[in-house]
């Protein structure tokens, strides 16, 4: 037997594959058009159709996870900020990495911050505003009360209870404990808002918060004021005691002088609706030798407040807003002094008589 004869001749044999042609992929799909079967043809033959499979499956793995955490970090501060969300919507990763980049923040819920999800999604974050998220929600409510930058949602029976706003407020307790979990999460905070703290929630977040450079207190006291010696680094600083139509606190002589002492390098202060006179103002023209601009807004005042301007000798600008009068009894003129450095001087919505 030749080896012709040896070799099987029968087309299923494997040694015997007939290579696909167009004739046999016509005469097998009778009801396949001529030009989808060479397309199919030239397609099985092409080296390319091996890898098809492998390129699938390739273009389904995430090229980004190559990519350190930092540098991605790198790559996402180049977007611009309106497409921060869409970010965060990629992967969990891609939120994560977000939000180390968010630097700012205005709370609105409380629970957020207690449950300590506030530092551990965002812990690079520099100004934290906690305001609006120290009033109780109320519920089954579509009225929202707005002041400035105080905005929160109140009942439709609040009218009858003038003290509504205040009894909306998280007591001191709970906006103490708020600090406290703030301060062991944020050791980067430069910049904090609050309402309605004591001194001992001051204390706690001043103790790990080293950096903290500037506050705003809302409804101030001058036992609050008591706890601000503690921010060493504290430059500038906003005191709003009583609001007309939202809350009343007290900020008086005492606390001014708390203040002068505590906070000897401050640049900047505002004052709003805060009480006084002349001592508390000169303690503040002695001690903070280095102000510079110094805010008046809807002060409380008694007469004579005026002249302790004349112990600011290194201020700069002075505004003086929203008050219905300014002093008016400063005192006999021979006595008056003035501000040296003095810039700047700004008068808006004083009312007068």
């Amino acid at each position: 037997m030749t080896f012709r004869e040896k070799m099987p001749t029968s087309p299923k044999s494997p040694l015997r594959r007939r290579r696909s042609s167009w004739t046999g992929t016509w005469l097998n799909h009778q009801t396949t058009s001529f030009k989808q079967a060479v397309s199919a043809v030239i397609q099985a033959q092409s080296p390319r159709s091996r890898f098809k499979s492998l390129s699938s499956d390739f273009s389904d793995v995430d090229r980004t996870l190559s990519l350190s955490d930092s540098l991605l970090l790198k790559i996402l501060e180049k977007l611009p900020e309106s497409q921060n969300e869409d970010v965060s919507l990629v992967c969990k990763r891609w939120l994560s990495v977000q939000g180390r980049r968010l630097r700012s923040m205005k709370v609105f819920d409380w629970e957020f911050l207690l449950s300590g999800r506030l530092v551990s999604r965002f812990p690079k974050l520099t100004s934290v505003d906690l305001v609006n998220a120290c009033f109780n929600p109320s519920s089954n409510s579509g009225i929202l009360l707005c002041h400035k930058s105080i905005s929160f949602h109140v009942s439709t029976d609040s009218s009858l209870n003038l003290n509504f706003v205040e009894e909306s407020l998280l007591d001191n307790e709970m906006v103490d404990k708020g600090l406290r979990v703030l301060g062991r999460g944020s050791f980067d905070l430069i910049k904090l808002v609050v309402i309605n703290a004591t001194e001992l929630g001051l204390l706690s977040l001043a103790e790990d918060c080293s950096d903290l450079q500037e506050l705003e207190l809302h409804k101030c006291s001058d036992n609050l004021l008591r706890g601000i010696a503690a921010c060493e680094n504290l430059r500038g600083l906003r005191l709003v005691g009583s609001v007309n139509g939202l809350y009343s606190s007290s900020v008086s002589d005492i606390g001014l002088t708390i203040l002068a002492q505590g906070c000897k390098r401050l640049v900047k202060l505002e004052l709003s609706g805060c009480e006084g006179c002349f001592d508390g103002i000169k303690a503040i023209g002695q001690c903070c030798e280095v102000l510079e601009e110094l805010s008046i807004c809807d002060h409380r005042m008694d007469d004579g407040w005026i002249a302790a301007l004349s112990y600011f000798e290194s201020l700069k600008t002075l505004l003086i807003s929203s008050c219905r009068k300014i002093d008016s009894s400063p005192g006999p003129g021979k006595l008056l002094g003035s501000c040296p450095a003095l810039e700047s001087l700004q008068l808006r919505r004083i009312v007068g008589d």
